[in-house]
């Protein structure tokens, strides 16, 4: 027969039991983890090895020798291969990505030669915190290498060839990603190496997120602004585009948080992303190409002859040096207006940049050539009739 003080016992015993088992070990670091050296080394050369890694600076220099030998090699070798098979293509963005990874493989491979010289040396305290420190090396060295390989690949993906994988325009945009990509699995590799549990920063990770989400909404809405005009296009670098808000300017930068644009009196203009991505934007130098037509308005007196004004108007517009021959300039009779015949010449310009210039040159010819051919361009009138004379009237009185 069990007591009840025997069967309260296990009942607390039972009750503690869980407990004690969701109590977490500490994370181990990667330099803790490592296994012996002895380990790996083949049965038959274990003599020659003990009696190498009796001296205690002898054993480390040779293994630290032998990485770097080893490292050199296989750097020359696996890159000379790789290279020639590079050589095949004709693009040159893999033999630059081949380049980058030279580096960091050579880190890689003589890096953990140095960790196996430390474990060797036996070292009475530093070992873990020099292996941690070598294996952030070559974190640190895969996380530059692949920073600029993102770049190169991302930027002949985007070139304009036969095969387009990715568009120009959004290729800023995969470039951050990629890059914060890297940064955030780099920066766990880097916990992971350090022996940090992750759990914990992402839960306060979560927290201050939303904190900081609250506090800066506005830099927000403009970053996300931002990824959107990158990857719907409205505009590109170099446009001149249009706000309904009044500016009007050439896209002098696209970032992140704003877009800047230069007007034409060489004036920077910084507009947050937020608003600009809520706006009406009129792109002059969207379509299929940058050229863009200009509308010149024109009246003539009625009695004028209406040949006679489209084919002034014509010539004046195919004579001048900067419109476009192909679409060619037209002319058309719009309207009878209130006191002219409203014409309208049209013509096709380069850049648009230089309308104003075009329409100012075209409008002083217009207005000589009209004069040497007697046709009235129209102007307001004011006739004045007076019924009495101010003096006669005096005289009556």
């Amino acid at each position: 027969m069990i007591s009840p003080k025997t069967a309260q016992g296990a009942t607390q015993t039972q009750q503690q039991a869980p407990a004690e088992e969701t109590k977490q070990e500490p994370m181990l670091s990667l330099a803790e983890q490592l296994p012996e050296v002895s380990s790996w080394v083949p049965e038959p050369l274990l003599p020659a090895w003990e009696m190498m890694i009796s001296n205690p600076w002898l054993g480390p220099l040779l293994v630290a020798t032998l990485f770097y030998i080893l490292a050199l090699v296989l750097r020359a070798t696996l890159f000379l291969i790789l290279h020639r098979l590079a050589n095949l293509t004709e693009s040159g963005t893999d033999d630059l990505i081949l380049n980058q990874l030279k580096r960091p493989v050579f880190t890689t491979v003589f890096s953990f030669g140095l960790m196996l010289a430390v474990q060797v040396a036996q070292l009475p305290a530093g070992t873990v915190v020099l292996n941690n420190i070598l294996f952030s090396l070559i974190v640190i060295s895969w996380m530059r290498a692949l920073f600029n390989v993102a770049s190169l690949a991302l930027e002949a993906l985007g070139r304009q060839g036969r095969f387009n994988i990715i568009e120009a325009r959004t290729v800023p945009l995969f470039d951050i990603t990629a890059k914060l990509l890297i940064i955030l699995f780099g920066s766990y590799s880097l916990l992971m190496v350090w022996g940090v549990n992750p759990v914990g920063w992402l839960a306060s990770a979560g927290i201050v997120g939303i904190a900081v989400g609250f506090a800066a909404k506005d830099t927000l809405a403009n970053l996300f602004s931002g990824f959107f005009i990158v990857a719907d296009a409205p505009y590109k670098i170099g446009d001149y585009i249009n706000l309904d808000t009044g500016e009007r300017g050439r896209v002098s930068a696209i970032g992140l948080r704003s877009t800047r644009l230069l007007t034409r009196d060489d004036v920077e203009i910084t507009i947050p992303n937020g608003v600009i991505a809520n706006a009406k934007i009129v792109n002059e130098s969207g379509g299929h190409a940058q050229s863009m037509r200009i509308r010149v308005d024109v009246g003539a007196a009625y009695g004028s002859s209406t040949e006679k004004v489209c084919e002034i108007l014509q010539a004046i517009g195919d004579k001048h040096p900067d419109t476009l021959k192909h679409p060619e300039p037209r002319v058309r009779m719009r309207a009878f207006g209130a006191s002219s015949l409203d014409f309208q010449l049209m013509c096709w310009i380069d850049h648009p940049q230089d309308r104003g210039r075009i329409t100012h040159e075209l409008l002083m010819q217009i207005y000589n050539a009209f004069a040497d051919a007697g046709i009235e361009i129209p102007y307001s009138k004011h006739d004045v009739y007076i019924k009495e004379m101010p003096a006669a009237a005096d005289k009556e009185t």
